[in-house]
């Protein structure tokens, strides 16, 4: 018996058969170029009202208060823009603020964004003092696996890319945020290579390019599956090269200073290594590269966000009046694993189906076209998984669906998995899995925020000296984020705040005295809502009492999304 279907729960076991015996049939159909058929507008939309998350009645709710009240927003987020500030932040209402410390530009946030923001605000001459939560480089950055989409090859355009990125984000994206990311791809993707960074090449050395999801063109450039830690390593290095760049390490943006004209001056933050201590930062532009949402775990999903992912930006840019867009919808991916259960919340990345391997239901039988967008695959996995009862069930109580990753080394040859997949193959080989000779199971898993602070081409929010890059902010997407578009979207509009705050910062000089004046109108709203002083925020970090973990290990995939006008499963 092969040690890795040893390995498998006898609950698996026999589905696992029942995928081996499919397996040649549908090798023999991909060889002849024959795919699943992929679904029609209508359908699309049928089964993403149907059984998407996002269509859930009960998973958001109305925003009562600021600048986008009315807008329905997850239940889990409107509980944090809603909520009351900090005891550090309400300590010092009213209160003179001295700076602790002082920059030409400040940027909240150490991941790819706010450091891509400053690179460009160092290159442009500007101090720079940057505030993360953890260390630098701890974000979603890191954790991205696929690749990033950049339209370099002769058969596709900037154009083919722009067209691709509204079709997938349903029509509603600023048409002028995706001109500038598909604009500034190759001249980005040439920067990386100038960086150092080792993208999968041919060896003549031409640029390896793959299909993702929802794209007419291949696209995708890929090292191996850990590109975002990759990338990571390259423009780290590079900030940490200029010495007027500045980095606080486990401090925490917690709200945003204003004077007496609106403009944002600076910021209050807490170190969380030293008994949470605040301190006042001076700036003379501030950008906001805070990340997504992830951490909240909307509808009990699990997350592959890292543990700083709890919204921290969206409740700052709120409460200082600023509006938000697009955060009815989040991207759930559809390949987190669900077996084994322990490692739940990580992610099988989509560079897997563009390889060749399809999504099967316990029969061994393909049921949607492996390269849909994310939100129709993931409607598609919930709707094989509790409307037709064709999920695997596992051992704690979870289900998922197969995803035949063998079938990529019977289409490219031996040795393609363990080489394109070298993170994945491993992690698994520790648990005595061989991922080249059984399939693994996988269920959407809560990944992306694909909406936020409202931005203009050059990162700057509504509110004067404010500038966003990245996932806390909205637009790019629109309803949905195709695969690759995050990586290229954190540096083309980090890059653009970063040069924009350094150019406000040489015009425009320090500002007024800093304050916290602009919570005074929302504080107001939330006393006269009768929201709940014991509700704070922003949360910082996720908070996981020991009863809750130990009841997300019994059950890692919470609750099962109900159909819509049924009573689920």
């Amino acid at each position: 018996m092969r040690a890795s279907f040893a390995k498998m729960p006898d609950a698996l076991r026999e589905s696992i058969r029942q995928v081996e015996k499919t397996r040649d049939a549908r090798l023999a159909r991909l060889r002849r170029g024959e795919t699943f058929p992929s679904l029609t507008l209508a359908d699309r939309k049928a089964w993403l009202e149907e059984f998407h998350p996002d269509f859930s009645p009960d998973g958001k709710r109305k925003l009562r208060a600021g600048a986008s009240k009315g807008q329905e927003v997850p239940v889990e987020l409107a509980n944090c823009l809603e909520s009351w500030p900090r005891k550090s932040v309400l300590d010092r209402v009213g209160a003179p603020l001295e700076a602790d410390y002082a920059a030409d530009v400040v940027i909240l946030g150490g991941g790819g964004a706010g450091t891509a923001a400053a690179i460009a605000a160092a290159e442009a001459g500007a101090s720079v003092l940057m505030l993360t939560k953890l260390r630098h480089g701890d974000s979603n950055t890191v954790m991205a696996e696929g690749g990033i989409q950049v339209a370099d090859q002769e058969c596709d355009s900037p154009v083919q890319h722009y067209l691709d990125i509204l079709g997938g984000g349903h029509f509603s994206n600023n048409p002028a945020l995706v001109e500038v990311l598909v604009r500034e791809g190759p001249r980005v993707l040439r920067w990386l290579e100038e960086l150092g960074m080792l993208f999968d090449k041919y060896p003549t050395g031409r640029m390896i390019v793959r299909h993702g999801g929802g794209t007419s063109r291949k696209r995708l450039h890929a090292a191996g599956d850990v590109t975002g830690l990759e990338m990571m390593r390259v423009i780290r290095d590079k900030a940490e090269s200029y010495p007027g760049i500045r980095v606080l390490e486990f401090t925490a943006a917690v709200e945003l200073l204003t004077d007496e004209n609106g403009r944002t001056v600076g910021v209050l933050g807490e170190q969380l290594l030293k008994a949470s201590r605040s301190l006042v930062v001076k700036a003379k532009a501030v950008v906001m590269a805070t990340g997504g949402f992830g951490r909240l775990h909307l509808q009990g999903f699990p997350t592959s966000n890292h543990y700083g992912a709890t919204a921290d930006g969206l409740v700052m840019a709120y409460r200082a009046g600023l509006p938000l867009r697009d955060l009815q919808y989040c991207q759930y991916h559809p390949t987190g694993i669900a077996f084994p259960e322990e490692k739940a919340g990580l992610l099988l990345t989509e560079k897997f189906r563009g390889l060749g391997a399809p999504f099967l239901n316990r029969h061994g039988d393909e049921f949607v076209y492996s390269l849909e967008p994310r939100d129709v695959t993931t409607a598609a996995i919930i709707r094989e998984c509790v409307e037709f009862q064709n999920g695997v069930k596992t051992p704690g109580g979870g289900v998922g669906v197969w995803l035949d990753i063998p079938l990529i080394d019977l289409l490219h040859g031996r040795g393609t998995i363990e080489k394109e997949f070298p993170g994945r193959f491993q992690e698994f080989s520790r648990k005595g899995i061989d991922i080249r000779e059984v399939p693994l199971l996988a269920y959407p898993t809560l990944h992306y925020q694909n909406g936020g602070v409202v931005i203009d081409v050059d990162g700057r929010t509504d509110m004067p000296g404010l500038f966003a890059a990245g996932e806390v902010t909205g637009g790019v997407h629109g309803r949905n984020r195709l695969m690759g578009n995050a990586l290229l979207e954190i540096l083309v509009f980090g890059k653009k705040a970063g040069g924009a705050a350094a150019e406000m910062a040489r015009n425009n000089g320090w500002g007024g005295a800093p304050g916290l004046g602009h919570l005074e109108p929302f504080l107001e709203v939330l006393e006269s809502e009768g929201v709940s002083r014991s509700v704070t925020g922003p949360v910082l970090l996720p908070k996981y009492p020991l009863a809750e973990t130990k009841e997300k290990r019994k059950d890692p995939f919470g609750p099962t999304p109900r159909r819509r006008g049924s009573g689920g499963n």
